[in-house]
């Protein structure tokens, strides 16, 4: 990435322009959708897809470089979608992880359970070679742990080209990314979280939700 240490996908200047642009706010923020990254790029609110949009191939790149650089996780977190996380706030996360409070194991379906299990065991599986013990469609079981942040998960692309997921344990996500996560108070986390997200929303107009009770 460009004004970085770390060498990324070979981009344009105008790529790079825009990508500065976006990773600018997102370290300010700490948090980004993927709709305030099309609107930061296009200047647009868009409606429904971007992939029709004439900036389509801008908005991805963009969205790849942020995917490679080391300081950004992407995951399920505001209002469900995908959410782009700067480094700063990842220990916030993790601790609500690892934390497994009542909001985030109650009503879980019996797959979820027997998956989050057999995974505090092997650390990290892959969905499409999991096995049908949990359940016909692996990937949405492994959705529901992530929804609730019981898990991190990332989405891949197979030898045979369809989407899958990669999920691990958030213990051996940190070990495998060389992250010292030090567990704090889950509440102060998710109340951090909140205060701010409230700011973005305020910020921005925005009406993002977090997956947990709010503390506010």
């Amino acid at each position: 990435m460009a004004d970085s240490t770390v060498t990324f996908r070979k981009m344009t200047v105008s790529y790079r322009e825009q990508f500065n642009k976006v990773f600018a706010q997102l370290k300010g923020d700490g948090l980004l959708l993927t709709s305030d990254l099309t609107y930061l790029i296009t200047k647009e609110r868009i409606r429904g897809s971007w992939w029709s949009h004439k900036l389509a191939h801008t908005i991805f790149s963009v969205a790849e470089m942020l995917d490679d650089h080391p300081e950004v996780m992407i995951m399920k977190l505001v209002s469900g979608k995908v959410t782009f996380v700067y480094r700063d706030l990842w220990n916030h996360i993790y601790s609500i992880g690892v934390a497994r409070e009542e909001w985030q194991t109650k009503k879980l379906s019996i797959n979820a359970r027997q998956m989050l299990e057999r995974l505090d065991s092997a650390g990290r599986m892959q969905t499409n070679t999991a096995s049908e013990e949990f359940g016909a469609k692996p990937g949405e079981t492994a959705r529901e742990l992530e929804l609730r942040l019981l898990i991190h998960a990332e989405q891949i692309h197979t030898e045979s080209g369809k989407h899958a997921k990669v999920i691990e344990t958030w213990e051996a996500w940190t070990k495998r990314i060389g992250f010292r996560a030090r567990a704090t108070d889950p509440f102060a986390a998710r109340h951090f979280l909140e205060q701010r997200l409230a700011a973005i929303n305020k910020k921005h107009d925005g009406h993002g939700q977090l997956p947990w009770p709010s503390t506010l």
